[in-house]
C-alpha cells in the first residue's frame, strides 16, 4: 500500500446546514470519517480534488490513504452524495480500514476479449446483466475491479456469479452463505432477435438487380 496520499483532509468544528452550504461556496465538500473503534472526525476536502479522484472508478474500490492534517489515515469511501440537477458532489463518507479488517465493497466488473469470443464471431449479442458485484475480503486484499473473460462464450453461454475467478481472498457477498438461488447471470451471448437480423439483411433477402435501361 502506498504512502502517497490521495486526498487531503481538514477537520472542521461547525456542523449543519449552514456550515456546510458555507463550505459548498468556498469550494469545499463536507465530509467524515468514522470507524476504525475511533470517534468519527468531521472533515471537509477540496471539491475539485474530489471531483478528480472520482472520476478513476478505482476510486470507490481501493484503499485510501487520506492527509489528515499532517496524519495519514487509511480509509474506503462508503458513500459520496451528489446534487440531483448539478455537477457537483454535497457529500462525503469515508470508513476507517485496517489492513487486516474484513470490509464489504462493491467493486466493477471488467468485461475482456467480447470480440474474440466465438459467439459474436458467429453473429451473437453480448448481454451484461451485471456492471459490479459486493465482495467480502481483507482490505489489503481488495480488488480494484473482477476481470470477466468472454473468450471461449458461445452463442448460448451465460456466465454467472460463481463463474467468476476472484482473487485469492475474496468472496462474493451474495454466495457468502451457500444460497445457490442467489448466483446471479453475470453475462450472456445470445442469437440476434429475428427482427435485428431482418434489419442487418437486405428487403427480399438478397440485392437488388440494378436497372440496365435495356428492354
Amino acid at each position: 500500500m502506498s504512502n502517497e496520499a490521495d486526498l487531503k483532509v481538514v477537520a472542521r468544528d461547525v456542523q449543519g446546514k449552514g456550515a456546510s452550504r458555507r463550505l459548498r461556496r468556498e469550494g469545499l465538500v463536507p465530509g467524515i470519517i468514522y470507524g476504525g473503534g475511533e470517534d468519527p472526525v468531521m472533515v471537509a476536502v477540496r471539491h475539485n480534488e474530489l471531483v478528480h479522484e472520482a472520476e478513476d472508478e478505482s476510486f470507490f474500490a481501493r484503499i485510501l490513504n487520506l492527509d489528515l492534517d499532517g496524519k495519514t489515515v487509511t480509509a474506503v469511501v462508503k458513500d459520496l452524495q451528489r446534487h440531483p440537477a448539478k455537477p457537483f458532489i454535497l457529500h462525503v463518507d469515508f470508513q476507517r480500514v485496517s489492513a487486516h479488517q474484513e470490509i464489504r465493497m462493491t467493486v466493477p466488473l471488467h468485461f475482456v476479449n467480447e470480440e474474440k469470443a466465438p459467439g459474436v464471431k458467429a453473429g451473437g449479442e453480448v448481454s451484461h446483466m451485471l456492471a459490479d458485484v459486493e465482495v467480502l475480503c481483507e482490505a489489503e486484499k481488495l480488488p480494484e475491479y473482477i476481470e470477466v473473460d468472454l473468450g471461449g462464450m458461445e452463442v448460448g453461454d451465460m456466465l454467472h456469479l460463481s463463474d467468476l475467478k476472484l482473487p485469492e481472498g475474496v468472496k462474493l457477498a451474495a454466495l457468502s452463505h451457500g444460497d445457490e438461488s442467489e448466483d446471479a447471470a453475470v453475462v450472456s451471448i445470445h442469437a440476434k432477435s429475428a427482427g435485428a437480423a431482418e434489419e442487418a439483411a437486405p428487403e427480399g433477402g438478397e440485392a437488388a438487380e440494378p436497372e440496365s435501361g435495356e428492354e
